[in-house]
């Protein structure tokens, strides 16, 4: 395994969100404290002893993942699902981003061919890269609502693609793959027996879409394709970052198995603590509560961004999102793109908001574009869009074009 190319996105988060006044390159729902879980649950008698036992042995616990837990996730992908998923299909990791590492550690071997729904999180393309598949990228189209040409993907395919990835929600454009074209690439996948990843953290954050929509995407686990594999968090839609749970589920036993045995030599286990805590906010008591608090918040916080860049639109356009946390914003003058990376530098230096510029982040094609993150709390997205206001009127004509 040759060392994988330097995680941009997550690097400039390290080297600036501890100096910015007003994060709105933050991913997450706006944090939450287990005293506002607390309130928010309709299990009035829990209190935070009945969710840490102080008296439990501090084992390892159970090596998959905590029974409760899995039960939980289970209850959330057979809700819409035609057969129940069984808990035991369900691994319990710390974070996504290591549910996706053990799958790609796990399941690829050098000379793979690798497909990625593009842009994406870089640990989608850069990890299986590392490993030595040859990724190749599906672009979606910024002209065309994000959605990525079908027929591009059908044409990728080759006797050695070993699998397919996808990020629905897409971070950072807040764009949806539909359930027509879902189904559609199943049938490919199933077609050629390709595992198909799905990274669905942003899931279930819609805001901009009706469950009743036939448009509207289900998990990946609920088309009927046994080899499909989601990855999920509790960081994104559900405010908990802090306790790094994520976890991997699949519809076939032996691609868990396979994954699992991979895992022992990374995680052994992940904290108990963690796991309940995790387990009481996807409780039914509880995960309505918790999505519609966050849901609430995304579709107030998206129009005070939609209207900001409508009152800006002679220098910034983008495609509104309808799930997860960010849009995915070009900035342009005089036709040009701007330096998006000089733009969010100055931008902080200047009145301490953070934004994330694409072509650092995503890849050096996506010139003037940057990923804004609209979940944070509302009085910290309303004063950072002025903030961001007073320097679109004042400085922003100083601000470098991309060469």
């Amino acid at each position: 395994m040759a060392p994988p190319s330097p995680f941009h996105v997550e690097q400039w988060m390290d080297d600036h969100e501890t100096t910015a006044k007003y994060n709105l390159a933050e991913t997450c729902c706006a944090s939450i404290s287990i005293d506002e879980l607390l309130a928010l649950s309709e299990d009035k008698k829990a209190t935070i002893s009945s969710i840490l036992d102080s008296s439990a042995l501090q084992t390892y616990g159970e090596i998959p993942g905590s029974t409760p837990l899995r039960e939980n996730l289970s209850r959330l992908y057979s809700s819409k699902a035609g057969s129940p998923l069984p808990k035991d299909n369900i691994l319990i990791t710390p974070g996504a981003i290591a549910a996706n590492h053990l799958i790609f550690y796990a399941l690829l071997s050098p000379g793979d061919h690798v497909i990625c729904h593009y842009p994406s999180y870089q640990q989608l393309y850069s990890v299986p890269s590392s490993l030595g598949a040859k990724v190749d990228l599906w672009y979606s189209d910024p002209n065309n609502a994000w959605l990525p040409d079908f027929s591009k993907l059908e044409a990728m395919v080759t006797p050695e693609t070993k699998m397919i990835i996808l990020n629905n929600p897409q971070n950072p454009t807040g764009a949806i793959l539909p359930r027509p074209l879902l189904e559609q690439i199943v049938e490919l996948a199933e077609k050629h027996n390709i595992p198909l990843l799905s990274d669905e953290v942003y899931r279930p954050l819609f805001h901009g879409i009706s469950p009743l929509d036939k448009n509207f995407p289900p998990s990946i686990l609920s088309l009927g394709y046994r080899n499909t594999i989601a990855t999920g968090s509790m960081s994104k839609a559900y405010s908990l970052a802090g306790i790094r749970i994520g976890w991997l589920a699949s519809r076939s036993p032996e691609l868990v198995a396979e994954i699992a045995s991979a895992r022992h030599y990374t995680t052994i286990s992940v904290s108990k603590l963690d796991q309940a805590v995790a387990s009481f906010a996807l409780s039914p008591d509880t995960i309505h509560a918790l999505l519609g608090r966050n849901i609430a918040l995304a579709k107030t916080n998206l129009e005070l961004l939609d209207r900001w860049i409508t009152k800006h639109d002679e220098y910034c356009s983008y495609v509104k999102p309808v799930a997860g946390t960010t849009a995915f914003v070009k900035f342009e003058r005089d036709g040009k793109a701007v330096d998006a990376k000089a733009l969010c530098e100055a931008l902080q230096a200047k009145t301490g908001v953070m934004w994330l510029p694409g072509d650092v982040g995503f890849g050096e094609e996506w010139k003037g574009c940057v990923r804004v993150g609209y979940v944070n709390r509302t009085e910290v997205v309303k004063e950072g869009l002025e903030e961001a206001r007073k320097f679109m009127r004042r400085e922003f004509d100083d601000v470098a074009l991309s060469e």
